[in-house]
């Protein structure tokens, strides 16, 4: 298929915020991968749930606050896919019943179970935003069950550039503290993988690309939940393959601008996005499909 979204066009950098106010009607995406997403996180789910879902006590409200504000968007926006009856929601395309009700099971589990994104509820407390709960199946070479309970700066520590006392980290504190509820906004992220799984959690090596090239797109997500006042993050993966791009008109201008922002990474940044041993590999076939 040709690739929907293209981040890496130049409009969204590496390695910066880059959040933009996102219009409420288009804060999920659902598409003809929906079955393929929802299969593969029951799959994951019943595998490993401690990889997947943590909560903390005292988050229960707040989860099905997103339960019941996915219910309420979901039917709306894809008349087609959703349809709601009460407390029980209908994923047509996907053949599935899905009750808000279920006994026993975190609403935040329910929730994740009718949409593609991975969830996550930070909730500000005495050392700033943490992540409190989240059902996250598809992670890009990182760990949920690490990340829960620490502050947003302690998250991003890693990421070259946004660890604790850094601008960037300032700046996203100030995000997440004057974010409203009816302005969402999103950001993409994108890397280069040597696979096209989905469920992608460990901490990688440099990648080898003997398996192919990929595109690993993400789109993210904020939304201040009115009621409880925390902060809703979801993560939509998309993965193509790099030899997609042949298969669009400005397939060449695409791998172009690729290669340029791999070239500009620092070695800290090359070496964070698992590209520094393929690095030459990656650029040559750039460069034959810019031709």
């Amino acid at each position: 298929m040709t690739p929907r979204h293209t981040p890496y066009d130049g409009s969204s950098k590496l390695f910066q915020i880059g959040l933009k106010p996102l219009d409420a009607h288009d804060w999920i995406d659902a598409d003809v991968h929906l079955l393929t997403y929802l299969d593969a996180k029951d799959q994951v789910m019943n595998r490993a749930p401690h990889e997947v879902f943590v909560a903390e006590a005292g988050t229960e409200a707040a989860q099905g606050e997103v339960l019941h504000l996915l219910a309420d968007h979901l039917p709306q926006r894809f008349p087609d896919t959703y349809h709601r009856f009460g407390p029980q929601i209908d994923i047509v395309p996907a053949f599935r019943r899905v009750r808000m009700d279920a006994p026993f099971l975190p609403p935040l589990l329910i929730a994740a179970g009718l949409v593609q994104e991975d969830l996550v509820l930070m909730r500000k407390g005495d050392d700033g935003w943490r992540l409190s709960a989240g059902c996250v199946c598809f992670a890009s070479s990182w760990s949920l069950p690490e990340k829960f309970g620490k502050a947003l700066e302690v998250i991003h520590g890693p990421v070259p550039g946004f660890s604790a006392g850094t601008r960037n980290a300032t700046i996203m504190d100030r995000i997440f503290d004057n974010l409203t509820p009816d302005q969402p906004v999103v950001r993409w992220n994108w890397s280069v993988y040597g696979n096209d799984e989905l469920h992608h959690p460990h901490i990688s090596p440099p990648h080898r690309f003997d398996d192919g090239i990929y595109l690993r797109l993400e789109r993210q997500t904020l939304r201040k939940l009115p009621v409880s006042g925390d902060i809703l993050f979801t993560v939509r993966i998309y993965i193509d393959p790099l030899e997609a791009l042949n298969r669009r008109e400005d397939g060449a201008e695409l791998a172009q601008a690729i290669a340029a922002q791999i070239e500009a990474l620092s070695p800290e940044e090359l070496d964070y996005k698992g590209l520094t041993v393929e690095k030459d590999r990656l650029l040559k076939r750039l460069g034959e499909i810019a031709g």
